[in-house]
């Protein structure tokens, strides 16, 4: 039996965590959630997810400090990174993410679906 992928969800709003983690499980993806960047990256180090579903703004480290501390561990920089923040206004989060080759999701702009889509695209 093929393993699943694991998709590490990185999300310190509750109900936006559950409800990614629920889909992505129904779509056959293992599922890991973290509660801010520092377990996020904890479980990325340890767990080695295939895909990051990664927030922008959390306690105790943001996405994007997440995302450069990723690329500093030679298990994880090449761990494909999508962000997902409700900051579509702010040009700098744009600007420091869209740098990278990272995929950038505006929340109030997709619904569940639209990420799991974006998932297999990237990664099967």
């Amino acid at each position: 039996m093929e393993d699943r992928k694991k998709i590490l969800v990185v999300e310190d709003e509750g109900m936006i965590r559950r409800a990614l983690c629920d889909k992505l499980e129904e779509e056959h993806f293992e599922a890991v959630p973290a509660v801010n960047g520092k377990e996020g990256l904890e479980k990325a180090i340890s767990e080695r997810p295939g895909m990051i579903l990664l927030d922008v703004v959390m306690p105790e480290m943001d996405g994007i400090t997440m995302s450069q501390k990723l690329e500093e561990h030679e298990e994880t920089k090449n761990i494909p990174v999508m962000f997902l923040t409700n900051l579509s206004d702010s040009q700098e989060v744009r600007d420091r993410i869209t740098k990278h080759d990272y995929e950038f999701l505006v929340k109030a702009n997709w619904d569940i679906s639209d990420v799991v889509k974006k998932i297999k695209e990237k990664i099967g």
